[in-house]
């Protein structure tokens, strides 16, 4: 291509580095930079720069930050009826569902609720048996970060993975959407609004949504938090930084610990804490 041809009419890629990258950015810091100057000249949007900017973040997050724990988990045991799994299906809607032993401490695989309604739906004589329709699962450590797991997710052509702790057990559940939202926001529908915006992951650890408010906050721990003029967890920790925290930043206050997990140039998402 002509390099004389108008910056206008050169393909994004060219124009992006051929404005900003004379010199190759030596840290993320420096990237995120260039980001932030090609919005403000208007080579990208800023929807783009979001998506930019949460694809960085994955190598920074690991599992347990968007997991959803053990307790919230809908397991399934080996030797549930056709019946009763419906009923689990059709309350909980979710599409899958790890399969485990009659102790509840290993996953056996995974059942698919399409499966099931197959199943039905051709009317056969025979009970549904789970081990038939039994699928492998991805096992994935605490500590993975959500690059690594997406690619996992890729390789093995797998929207759904079960977390382990440290010592072999079951800690909680991460799927595709979760890994996806780090990078394009919530991905909300009608079941999601029914969530709960503090999830205890147990062991004195919680998940905020950024939107939740101080009010509800406060009567979920049994405090009295209060900023003026601010009406939700984000805009609390914001006033404490004074400033639009990045990703993984932390800060105590008022007898709380906050860590960012997912933020963008433009809000918070999502933090974690814990009592001090």
């Amino acid at each position: 291509m002509n390099e004389d041809q108008p910056p206008s009419k050169l393909p994004f890629l060219q124009r992006f580095k051929k404005q900003f990258f004379h010199t190759s950015p030596n840290s993320s810091e420096d990237l995120l930079q260039v980001l932030k100057e090609s919005e403000e000249n208007h080579i990208i949007d800023s929807h783009s720069r979001s998506l930019i900017e949460g694809v960085m973040q994955l190598e920074n997050m690991e599992v347990r930050d968007v997991m959803v724990p053990k307790l919230k988990m809908v397991m399934i045991e080996h030797n549930t009826n056709a019946k009763e799994l419906l009923d689990i299906m059709i309350k909980s809607a979710h599409s899958r569902f790890p399969i485990i032993n009659s102790d509840k401490n290993k996953i056996q695989g995974v059942v698919l609720a399409k499966d099931l309604l197959g199943h039905l739906s051709n009317e056969q004589k025979k009970e549904f048996s789970c081990k038939e329709y039994l699928r492998p699962i991805v096992l994935v450590p605490e500590s993975k970060t959500l690059g690594a797991l997406m690619r996992d997710f890729q390789q093995k052509h797998s929207h759904m993975a079960v977390v382990m702790d440290e010592y072999g057990e079951i800690a909680g559940l991460v799927t595709l959407e979760d890994v996806l939202e780090q990078i394009v926001g919530e991905i909300e529908d009608e079941h999601d609004l029914e969530e709960d915006n503090i999830i205890d992951f147990s062991g004195g650890r919680y998940l905020l949504k950024g939107h939740t408010p101080i009010e509800e906050f406060n009567e979920f721990f049994g405090v009295k938090l209060q900023v003026e003029g601010v009406d939700t967890i984000a805009g609390l920790v914001i006033a404490g930084f004074t400033y639009l925290p990045e990703q993984a930043s932390e800060i105590d206050l008022q007898g709380f610990h906050f860590k960012v997990l997912k933020a963008d140039s433009r809000r918070l998402y999502s933090l974690e804490v814990t009592k001090n």
